[in-house]
């Protein structure tokens, strides 16, 4: 079980890092786009950490709304649950 859950998170981070490459590349070449719908689901079920790499390093979608907000309020619930929990 402790073994799954960092085997899980980098698979998911792969796939979500290699979602927003190939959206960035589609964008460039006018070719069919990955879901807005999509990318955030991919970052809630914790590929949030190479979304926010992949916005940076291929700088995209970095001015849109409301994805950028949705992103970073995904960012802070994930960071913020947690946290709660431990105060509590």
């Amino acid at each position: 079980m402790t073994v799954a859950i960092p085997i899980y998170l980098a698979l998911v981070n792969f796939v979500t890092f290699l979602a927003f490459r190939h959206d960035k590349r589609r964008a460039i070449d006018g070719g069919r786009r990955v879901r807005e719908a999509d990318l955030l689901l991919l970052a809630l079920i914790g590929g949030s950490p190479a979304a926010l790499l992949a916005r940076r390093l291929f700088r995209h979608k970095t001015r849109k709304q409301p994805f950028s907000t949705l992103l970073l309020l995904i960012v802070a619930m994930q960071i913020g649950a947690p946290t709660g929990l431990l105060l509590v």
